[in-house]
């Protein structure tokens, strides 16, 4: 009998030498070229059988490289690291083919890099030091932040654009995932997201929006304005002069700065409400479509809520909390949460919700949050309460068109963002 066991990953900052930046660098080149070169291998084996090309074939090709003049380089890095590539080429491939992402693309040096480590990987918590395979003689300066649980699954070593070397590593802790309590509404909590306010919930309670990329814009576009000049004077075919890519660096760590802050905020907000709550109910966002609207899509972008319901996600299983979703097209910010009557003429110029059934006036977003957690119930034979929306229920054919000509209103902060 298969025992499920929970999976966490540990990220820890690295600060490698000059003699072993080259060393990773070696890696992360010879990855991205496997990766290349089995995708390249892949679509034209596709292309005169019409069937995909087992990546056992392929990885029985690397060792008759390695004995190639051309590509003998392959033998200055770690063999598996080169093996671990191609289940990432076909687990890319099968997403692709079950309509779940885009077909791989051919990977940059100019973007992010990484490499995989599956196994002989030495940690040593009194040194501060991570030993890797090819990296015997000396290990690579690493900041342990915390102390790692579990047992190691894999390890991964990334650089990021701005010059940040990361490793992230997988354990398998070996115990089950906790039970979760029977969902109750009266024990739920019901989340909005929005922009002027980060999150509403059904209590009240209001997380503002930090506006990261905001507060950091001045410097971001005087910076980018600098590095496009430099850019312009370029001349095409030759590298960029020293100042340029001295910008261009600068720039790179502006823009990871608010990454990582962004990445702190959206860790800290999931984890509190996570640890606080027994369920958790959110809405199904189309970010997808929302990002279409050009005076909006910065401001949803750097707000985050892919990441957030992300997190939300995998620590819910963590701690053992019930995640309830709704469809993206069940009216939560038009119906009243006291009688469940909707108001189908509602403009996202209203910040109020003035119910003509019952004569409520509510908040917009926190009738939202509301309906959220009530909508989440509806169906559910163990809930401790009555919902008053649940007759809403009914409505869904005759809504779901209604909403489809609506679907940007989704987010209800977005007019007051």
């Amino acid at each position: 009998m298969y025992i499920h066991t929970m999976l966490k990953a540990y990220e820890y900052r690295l600060y490698p030498e000059e003699d072993q930046k080259i060393l990773l660098a070696k890696h992360f080149g010879c990855a991205r070229w496997v990766w290349n070169w089995a995708l390249s291998k892949k679509i034209e084996y596709y292309k005169q059988t019409k069937k995909t090309l087992n990546r056992y074939d392929i990885q029985a090709e690397i060792p008759k490289l390695k004995k190639s003049e051309e590509t003998s380089w392959l033998k200055e890095v770690n063999s598996q690291s080169l093996q671990a590539v191609l289940p990432h080429l076909d687990a890319a491939y099968n997403r692709f083919f079950s309509k779940k992402s885009n077909f791989p693309k051919f990977k940059s040096r100019k973007n992010r890099q990484s490499f995989e480590i599956p196994q002989n990987l030495e940690i040593d918590y009194e040194k501060g030091e991570i030993t890797l395979p090819k990296f015997k003689k000396k290990g690579i300066k690493c900041i342990f932040h915390r102390k790692i649980l579990g047992e190691i699954r894999t390890c991964t070593i990334k650089r990021s654009r701005a010059g940040s070397y990361y490793v992230s590593i997988l354990t398998e802790d070996g115990t089950e995932p906790p039970k979760k309590p029977v969902p109750k509404r009266n024990k739920a909590l019901g989340i909005d997201l929005g922009l002027k306010h980060f999150a509403i919930t059904s209590d009240g309670t209001k997380i503002e929006n930090p506006r990261l990329l905001d507060s950091s814009l001045k410097k971001l576009q005087r910076v980018q304005r600098s590095f496009s000049r430099k850019l312009k004077a370029h001349k095409k075919g030759e590298p960029l002069s020293n100042n340029a890519e001295k910008t261009k660096k600068k720039l790179s760590q502006l823009h990871e700065r608010v990454r990582n802050q962004r990445k702190d905020f959206l860790h800290k907000t999931s984890t509190q409400l996570i640890r606080e709550n027994q369920t958790i109910c959110i809405e199904d966002l189309n970010v997808q479509g929302m990002v279409k609207n050009k005076r909006l899509a910065r401001h949803i972008f750097d707000v985050g809520w892919g990441a957030f319901r992300q997190m939300l996600t995998y620590k819910a299983e963590w701690y053992g909390v019930n995640l309830l979703t709704i469809g993206r097209f069940d009216p939560s910010s038009k119906t009243c949460s006291a009688c469940g009557w909707i108001k189908k003429d509602l403009k996202l110029s209203d910040r109020e919700f003035v119910c003509e059934s019952c004569g409520s006036v509510l908040d917009r977003d926190v009738n939202a949050a509301i309906n959220i957690r009530d909508f989440s119930f509806i169906g559910i034979r163990n809930d401790s309460e009555s919902t008053p929306v649940s007759e809403a229920s009914l409505e869904t054919q005759s809504r779901k068109s209604d909403e489809r000509s609506h679907s940007q209103e989704a987010p209800r902060s977005l007019a007051a963002g």
